[in-house]
């Protein structure tokens, strides 16, 4: 049985964060959703437009968490992506102004007031895929989440899972941290994301058509070369692929 629906601001201050919030109204946070990451010159434009600047003049936090919480990834994939290595690295290869590495499960040890002024000072956040129920814990336990809200100019760049804790559901299929609670996620935007269709043999168009049926909301399917931007309220498939909404 699915869980019982509940406002996305239930999180906490995190919610704050709602982009067209219904509740709220509140329009503050620039979001780049890939499920592959930077892969095509349409998605290279669009994460140009949402940092108004080019990349050279950009600082830049690299966030690998989610990770640690899938039974595929490891060290060697964190390494990857934190180095700029492929498969892994796209994003961490591209000429920032400087780059660096957020691990957001070792912020509560060492508290707010020196990591803060990390984020405060980044343009973009460029997170990773795993679990994006693990990730959610750690945005929440760290206080990262309520920390976004401040930061209407900081731009979020998810792949994979780290584009999809900003949904309100992810779907029992895609819960692999096996302390998930349950299958929510910040629900920050009001739409759901099926990635990396036609990339494994399960990622099929009828798979996610079975899976947005138990999801029960709207949602997007879409591929490795497709993105969603979500800025002032608005939301804008950014695509070279393939991709579908479903209801």
């Amino acid at each position: 049985m699915p869980p019982e629906p509940r406002h996305p601001h239930d999180g906490g201050a995190a919610a704050a964060l709602q982009t067209g919030c219904d509740w709220c109204g509140r329009d503050i946070v620039k979001l780049l959703l890939t499920s592959g990451g930077i892969t095509n010159a349409s998605i290279l434009d669009a994460l140009l437009d949402l940092l108004g600047k080019p990349i050279s003049e950009c600082r830049a936090l690299c966030i690998p968490t989610a990770q640690w919480g899938h039974p595929m990834c490891g060290p060697v994939s964190v390494h990857g992506f934190v180095s700029g290595l492929p498969p892994w690295g796209g994003m961490t290869s591209m000429e920032w102004r400087s780059l660096g590495l957020l691990e957001l499960s070792a912020l509560p040890t060492i508290g707010a007031e020196r990591w803060q002024p990390w984020v405060r000072e980044a343009d973009v956040l460029l997170v990773d895929g795993g679990d994006a129920t693990y990730l959610c814990h750690w945005m929440r336990e760290s206080g990262l989440a309520d920390l976004l809200p401040s930061l209407p100019e900081l731009v979020w760049v998810g792949v994979s899972a780290g584009s999809m804790v900003m949904t309100p559901r992810i779907g029992p299929d895609f819960v692999q941290w096996a302390s998930a609670p349950d299958d929510r996620t910040l629900g920050l935007v009001d739409f759901s994301i099926f990635p990396h269709l036609d990339v494994f043999p399960s990622n099929t168009m009828a798979e996610a058509e079975r899976w947005a049926a138990d999801i029960e909301g709207p949602a997007y399917v879409m591929d490795d070369q497709t993105a969603i931007k979500v800025t002032a309220g608005s939301v804008e498939v950014v695509s070279e692929g393939r991709w579908r909404q479903l209801a």
